[in-house]
C-alpha cells in the first residue's frame, strides 16, 4: 500500500447482493486510484432485528435463518486469524452466494473457508453466539458513522479537510469497471467534500446484475 494511499472503510453483509456489487467497485478502484479498502462487517440481521414483525414473511425468514451465519463466521475469523482474511473471505463468500448461485448456504460457507485456506471448523461460529459482541460492535461502529435507517454498503471516505464522511451505497448495477469505476470514486470524493451533502437517490429498475 502506498504511503500516500487514501483509506476508504467498507462495511458489508455478504448476504446482500448490491453490497457485493459496490464492492467488486472498490476492489477496482484500488486498481486505478491511490486507494486502500478496509473491509468491515455490519449486520443485516441486527439491522432488521427489531423490525421483523413489519417484514414480508419471505423477508422474515431469511433473516431468521440465513442472515446470522455468515457474518458470525466473517467476525469469529477475524477474531481468530487477523483482520487481513476478511477481504478475501468476503470475496469468496460473495462468489459462491451471489456469482456462482450457491446461497447462503452452509455448504457455500464450508467452501468459501477451503478456497481461502482457513479452518474448516470455523463454520461451527456460524450457529454460535460467541463473537455476537464483536460483531454488534463492528455493526455500530458503521451505523454510527453514516447514521439510522440505512442499509449495506456503508463506506467511509475521507471529506473536506480530511474529515471522515460516511454513506450508503453506492448502489450500482453492474459493478462500474476501470475509468468508470474511476469517475464513480472521485464523483464520491467530491460529494463527500461538499459541506451539507447528505443523499442522492432514485428508484432501482435493475436487479443486480453479476456480470
Amino acid at each position: 500500500m502506498s504511503e500516500n494511499a487514501t483509506t476508504a472503510e467498507f462495511f458489508f453483509d455478504p448476504l446482500c447482493p448490491w453490497a457485493w456489487l459496490t464492492s467488486r467497485w472498490m476492489l477496482e478502484v484500488e486498481k486505478v486510484r491511490p486507494v486502500h479498502v478496509r473491509w468491515k462487517v455490519m449486520s443485516l440481521a441486527v439491522l432488521n432485528e427489531d423490525k421483523l414483525d413489519d417484514m414480508p414473511p419471505q423477508y422474515r425468514e431469511m433473516m431468521e435463518t440465513q442472515a446470522w451465519g455468515p457474518v458470525r463466521v466473517v467476525i469469529a475469523a477475524r477474531e481468530l486469524h487477523g483482520d487481513e482474511v476478511v477481504g478475501p473471505l468476503y470475496t469468496a463468500l460473495g462468489t459462491r452466494f451471489h456469482v456462482n448461485g450457491e446461497g447462503p448456504t452452509r455448504e457455500a460457507i464450508e467452501g468459501a473457508l477451503a478456497d481461502v485456506g482457513l479452518p474448516a471448523e470455523l463454520i461451527e461460529y456460524a450457529d454460535k453466539d460467541t463473537y455476537d459482541k464483536e460483531l454488534r460492535a463492528s455493526h455500530k461502529e458503521g451505523i454510527d458513522k453514516v447514521g439510522q435507517e440505512v442499509g449495506t454498503p456503508v463506506i467511509s471516505v475521507p471529506g473536506a479537510d480530511g474529515e471522515e464522511v460516511a454513506f450508503f451505497g453506492p448502489v450500482v448495477t453492474p459493478t462500474p469497471r476501470g475509468d468508470a469505476a474511476a469517475r464513480l470514486w472521485d464523483g464520491t470524493l467530491l460529494v463527500a467534500s461538499t459541506p451539507g451533502f447528505y443523499e442522492i437517490k432514485r428508484t432501482r429498475t435493475a436487479a443486480p446484475s453479476f456480470e
